[in-house]
């Protein structure tokens, strides 16, 4: 059986994901005894507060399954990314085009990865650019194909392995 690759996470995100979890686990108690009042109400056929609670149960152990698997199947570690090599994990600095006026700094990870640093967007892997520059060295040119059709080049300034306290420092400039 091969073995499932994990996704990189940010510390960040690793950190809000595990204290999102933990308040929904802590929650479970006041929705269960939400549930538990509302059924004492009499008929739950027609009984809005029972389905109500009932519903946020549903969505909060949803949540907690989906927060539980992001967090078994994701890593922190970023053993192996090598500098200046486009990797998942990596902040990555392009242009477009051939026009070095036209660049853009961005995370390679799922939307799970994505830092708390509102400035750097993150692609997935998976997307057509995201899937074009992966393992492109600096200097590097790859061409993918947009949603739309348009066939876009893409040349690699610079990749870095993602670093949480230089994310920091351009959060706070």
């Amino acid at each position: 059986m091969a073995e499932i690759q994990k996704q990189y996470i940010t510390p960040e995100t690793k950190k809000k994901l595990e204290e999102e979890l933990n308040a929904l686990i802590a929650h479970r108690p006041v929705v269960a005894a939400e549930i538990n009042e509302r059924r004492e109400e009499g008929d739950l056929k027609e009984n809005a507060g029972y389905d109500a609670a009932r519903e946020m149960q549903d969505q909060e152990e949803a949540r907690i399954k989906q927060i539980s698997e992001i967090l078994a199947n994701s890593t922190t570690e970023r053993a192996g990314l090598e500098e200046g090599v486009a990797h998942v994990g990596s902040v990555v600095h392009v242009y477009y085009n051939g026009d070095q006026n036209q660049k853009e700094t961005f995370l390679i990870g799922t939307r799970a990865a994505a830092s708390d640093n509102k400035d750097l967007e993150t692609y997935s892997e998976h997307a057509p650019l995201g899937a074009a520059i992966l393992g492109a060295r600096e200097g590097d040119t790859r061409e993918y194909t947009a949603p739309n059709g348009t066939v876009i080049s893409v040349t690699i300034v610079s990749a870095e392995p993602y670093n949480s306290d230089k994310a920091a420092t351009l959060r706070s400039s």
